[in-house]
């Protein structure tokens, strides 16, 4: 639009509080805010910067939305930002970086650590150690026998399954356990995620003071460190939460900005207690090079342009308090690095009862610290994801799950479906499959992926779909997966990466990138992920059907159950001992050597 357009568009607006927004054809490049419209929408038929002016150049239409009040004006903008993400607008991009625990809504809960819960599920966390968090969960389960199968899964069994066997569920699905007793087991978990470190800690460590007294110091120092885990769990910064004052819910916010990208880091008090932790992605507006050589950046709700110098962290603060809290609860009081400086912004959490503080010294002022901390954890780090779609020319590459086939020489042949999102590995929603045994890996393949788009097709997998997937391989098992894809109708984009000279395989064409790309790296650690969940699912099916334990003389169900729970994997009873394997109930030195033998 040039200046002209503009001002005609801007005569026939009302003068009264509304939203408007720039757009180009159906996108909508910039959303703004404005206490008189046709004031506002009028100042950009004379741009006062280089981003303004390209955005309106681009732009060949406005529309608008009137309000009743200005803060009315203001939360609509926050939705339009949150739902558009355009790209002239400082913007708030959702983070699944931090893991949670949820306990699904079902008669019998499983217990799951993901990024993305359910709805309906009780939900703990955001934490900050995944590791931990898995570590803290397997305990869990031993302790309490909680599953983690899937509801497809879990219904309709005969018989449980080998994590019963194992000491890691007590199988609701088969009874073996009743409900009422399942469900008191689902609330001890509970109360050790709301705080109560000894539900877990105090049977850990009875079992560790045990497995010393038995002489067993292998397993008495591997539950010491679990032990150690568990009584950290909880720690890291509430009791510094424990020093806020008399309000009932408290969000201290720290920010760090490199370049067009922010982080805003959350902490959330209840009742004095550290209950929420989470960081927050920010977009900046689409720069460019003003008259002095910097970056400008237009405020847009005053209007005013200013350098990234002294605007970002106000902007940043602004932009951030509307659009996340525009559709949750606020807290009583915000702990701020510094004044936001919108006068709209304060005027609405004022008429909601929210004090806002920025302190200087104190316990208060060590809080805003802790906030900054964890912003400055992410600040500059690299958005590989962003760099793979633009170099394979895709909308988004946030969600990628890889494929690899195992077998030996066609025999105990098995799949692997891994899953990665914002570059990190989400375990949740890894699979396996079990295939027909056959030496032709591009069948096996094609039948490895058909299995996944039509469970994705029929609705029968509760993951969302990937936004590319990636198959370990070359030509033919690119070729092999993208018939399956065609047989399904799942339409996924999908390429290879090959492991002798680590060429992407596309459908149209080969890249071979930088040793050092960014973009390379995460293709690989998707690749060599999916390769070894292969192989330990193929070595583990492999054990299977050759183990000894099932028909070895003296080895029946209960002594395979005993062995299985005392080393935990077949692979572990391989490697034991024959005196370890006598110290196992049922099993005398005879079994022991034949169990050796043959392992």
């Amino acid at each position: 639009m040039n200046a002209d357009e503009v001002r005609e568009r801007a005569r026939s607006l009302p003068r009264e509080p509304g939203v408007y927004q720039f757009r180009e054809g159906e996108t909508t490049l910039y959303v703004g805010k404005a206490v008189d419209l046709r004031g506002r929408v009028g100042s950009y038929a004379d741009p006062r910067s280089a981003r303004i002016r390209r955005m309106v150049d681009r732009a060949d239409g406005i529309e608008i939305a009137v309000t009743d009040t200005e803060t009315q004006a203001l939360l609509l903008e926050a939705n339009l930002i949150k739902r558009h993400q355009p790209r002239y607008n400082v913007r708030l991009k959702d983070d699944k970086s931090y893991p949670m625990v949820q306990l699904t809504n079902h008669e019998a809960p499983r217990i799951e650590a993901t990024r993305d819960p359910s709805e309906s599920a009780t939900v703990f966390g955001p934490f900050t150690n995944k590791g931990q968090v898995d570590t803290v969960v397997k305990a869990l389960r031993e302790t309490y026998g909680v599953r983690g199968c899937s509801d497809h899964k879990y219904a309709g069994r005969d018989r449980p399954c080998l994590d019963y066997e194992m000491g890691l569920c007590t199988a609701p699905c088969t009874r073996e356990i009743d409900l009422e007793s399942y469900r008191e087991d689902v609330t001890a978990v509970e109360r050790f995620f709301e705080g109560e470190t000894g539900v877990l800690a105090d049977p850990l460590r009875r079992e560790m003071e045990a497995a010393a007294e038995d002489r067993n110091f292998e397993r008495a120092a591997n539950l010491r460190d679990r032990l150690e885990t568990v009584e950290a769990f909880h720690g890291g910064g509430g009791e510094a939460v424990q020093s806020v004052g008399d309000e009932r819910a408290v969000d201290v916010l720290g920010v760090a900005i490199e370049g067009e990208t922010a982080t805003v880091a959350r902490l959330r008090a209840e009742n004095g207690k550290l209950v929420d932790r989470d960081r927050h992605a920010l977009q900046g507006p689409e720069t460019g090079p003003g008259p002095g050589g910097e970056a400008d950046v237009e405020n847009a709700e005053t209007g005013r342009e200013t350098s990234d110098r002294d605007g970002g962290v106000p902007a940043v603060l602004a932009a951030f308090i509307v659009q996340y809290y525009a559709e949750r609860d606020l807290p009583d009081a915000l702990l701020l690095p510094e004044r936001h400086g919108d006068e709209e912004v304060a005027a609405w959490l004022d008429a909601e009862g929210v004090a806002v503080r920025v302190p200087g010294a104190g316990r208060e002022a060590k809080l805003v610290e802790l906030a900054l901390k964890n912003a400055r954890r992410n600040v500059g780090g690299r958005d590989e994801c962003g760099m793979l779609a633009d170099a394979l020319g895709l909308d988004a590459a946030r969600r990628i799950e890889g494929f690899d086939v195992s077998h030996a020489q066609g025999r105990s042949a098995v799949g692997s479906n891994v899953a990665f999102v914002d570059g990190s590995a989400e375990k949740a929603h890894y699979r396996r499959k079990k295939l027909t045994d056959q030496n032709d890996d591009y069948d096996n393949m094609r039948a490895l992926v058909e299995w996944r788009a039509r469970r994705a097709v029929e609705g029968r997998d509760d993951r969302p779909d990937p936004d590319l997937l990636l198959i370990d391989g070359g030509e033919g098992q690119l070729a092999a997966a993208r018939d399956a894809l065609t047989e399904a109708g799942w339409d996924v984009p999908a390429i290879a990466l090959a492991k002798a000279e680590e060429r992407v395989v596309t459908p149209d064409r080969e890249f071979s990138w930088p040793s050092d790309a960014p973009h390379l790296h995460l293709l690989q650690r998707v690749r060599d992920e999916a390769h070894r969940f292969a192989v330990q699912y193929h070595q583990t099916v492999r054990d299977e059907v050759k183990t000894v334990l099932d028909d070895v003389p003296g080895v029946g169900p209960e002594t395979r159950k005993r062995l299985l729970g005392r080393f935990g994997s077949v692979e572990n009873v391989r490697e034991a001992t024959i005196e370890d394997l006598r110290s196992v109930s049922g099993v005398g030195e005879k079994t022991a050597e034949t169990i050796k033998s043959r392992l």
